[in-house]
């Protein structure tokens, strides 16, 4: 798998992420998805998929405890585009065990913790939306975060045995919000209320001015350990 990884990523060297995605729509047809967490990454690649593919598959993940403004958000951009994302869910009864066990916000109080609701919430369902496929599309970039500096646009995602698609890894957020306002594309408010990234309510606040842009995820961990484990690094 390792040559076929550096054999594609050297296939679309130069090619820009609009071509990158026409090509893997085309190529695995039908094996292929969006996974979407609605922020402005997300969103940028939604637009590029309806433009190329409409019939492409978009999904994503509802914790139980996203913001109110993201909840809107699926329903502009299903409005917007014509098409509905898919919406996969915890298990109730494994929530409803941890919850009961450990309290409603024991990810305050230990990364063990933090590192359960993240599997219960988010791991087990996206394995869940996973099945049957050989691609995933997501929106990382490089700038995001220590643990984000080196990925390949085109990477082997080992723990889930997928192709794993970075096609904005290079962009900035420069670029990003300006491909989002010259395209109309929507997007959630919070963004503009110091929110780059946006994930459940409870471990989400707004970054302060020279702050990395992921300090607001998790903000009472270490910088090397912001992550639900979605993306393993």
């Amino acid at each position: 798998m390792k040559n076929t990884i550096e054999a594609l990523n050297q296939k679309y060297v130069n090619s820009s992420a609009e071509e990158l995605i026409a090509g893997f729509l085309d190529d695995y047809k039908g094996k292929i998805a969006l996974s979407s967490s609605l922020g402005i990454e997300d969103q940028v690649l939604t637009h590029m998929i309806c433009n190329i593919d409409k019939e492409t598959q978009i999904f994503t993940l509802d914790t139980g405890r996203l913001f109110p403004e993201t909840y809107d958000l699926i329903h502009r951009t299903n409005h917007k585009y014509g098409i509905k994302l898919k919406v996969y869910f915890p298990d109730a009864k494994h929530v409803e065990e941890m919850v009961n066990t450990k309290g409603i916000n024991l990810f305050f109080e230990s990364i063990e913790n933090r590192k359960l609701c993240c599997n219960l919430r988010k791991i087990e369902p996206l394995k869940r939306a996973f099945a049957g496929l050989d691609v995933w599309i997501c929106g990382l970039r490089s700038e995001q975060s220590v643990t984000r500096q080196n990925m390949q646009r085109i990477e082997w995602d080992e723990a889930n045995g997928l192709i794993k698609l970075n096609p904005l890894m290079d962009w900035t957020e420069d670029e990003v919000r300006s491909y989002i306002q010259t395209h109309g594309i929507p997007y959630n408010p919070l963004h503009d209320k110091g929110y780059p990234s946006i994930g459940c309510q409870p471990c989400t606040r707004a970054v302060f001015p020279g702050e990395d842009i992921r300090a607001g995820r998790w903000w009472w961990e270490n910088p090397d350990t912001k992550e639900c484990g979605l993306h393993k690094r």
